[in-house]
């Protein structure tokens, strides 16, 4: 701060000459007790402004989702029954895969809707049309894979298919033929083919679960995606 040359005068003599010093520091005095201005923030105010965290407000929309959701997940609850015979796997998945939205139907209804004899369930178009009518909707669809090799646009398209079907809180049910390994190495075989529900994804969808009829001892557990895609190649799934 410059020194007031008004104090340092210590020769004032006259009247006049005092007046004009208490003016003059009654001028500092005010001008002392003045609050520090808007523009004066810096450095200091200015510099802690800039390194404060952002923070956005809780009404404002979220930020776009990328592209790398890794732990993404969701889980259906399944009432779980194993078929009773070796020829109601399809009754069995759809009725498990029911339970997900609280239907209480039994396998035997379903397999007379089905159409279901000792030689089975004749495809994924009879398992959608029972699950439309029993929960009175068109909502469930069909998607055939008819090739028996599957490729990646296909793989992503079962995936996409799988998350918004159990996203809307409904479980899938595949078609299946040959065999697969699960995510802890245990391998499921079903050479004549075979329905089983899927009923949850983890890993952004990379993986889901299965509720398998055929065996209560496996009656969950965890494939990749993929590999399932693969399983259901010459056949199909509805979801």
């Amino acid at each position: 701060m410059t020194r007031n040359p008004i104090i340092n005068d210590t020769k004032m003599k006259t009247v006049g000459g005092l007046a004009a010093a208490i003016i003059g520091l009654t001028g500092l005095f005010s001008a002392a007790l003045d609050t520090t201005p808007a523009s004066a923030a810096t450095p200091t105010t200015a510099a802690t402004a800039a390194a404060a965290p952002v923070t956005t407000p809780a009404s404002a929309d979220p930020a776009p989702a990328t592209s790398d959701h890794s732990t993404a997940s969701k889980q259906l609850a399944l009432n779980y029954q194993p078929q009773p015979n070796f020829y109601w796997c399809g009754p069995a998945a759809a009725r498990n895969a029911l339970t997900t939205t609280g239907h209480d139907i039994t396998m035997a209804d379903l397999a007379h809707q089905m159409g279901t004899t000792e030689a089975g369930t004749n495809s994924a178009n009879d398992i959608t049309a029972a699950l439309n009518k029993v929960t009175g909707s068109d909502t469930y669809h069909t998607t055939e894979l008819a090739n028996p090799t599957i490729s990646g646009q296909q793989a992503d398209t079962v995936k996409h298919d799988i998350i918004t079907t159990i996203d809307d809180n409904r479980a899938v049910v595949a078609n299946i033929a040959g065999t697969a390994t699960d995510t802890d190495g245990t391998t499921h075989s079903y050479q004549g083919g075979h329905y089983i529900a899927i009923h949850g994804y983890r890993d952004n969808g990379n993986q889901v679960e299965i509720a398998d009829s055929a065996n209560p001892n496996t009656a969950h557990y965890w494939i990749n995606t993929t590999d399932l895609a693969n399983w259901m190649a010459t056949r199909g799934y509805s979801h």
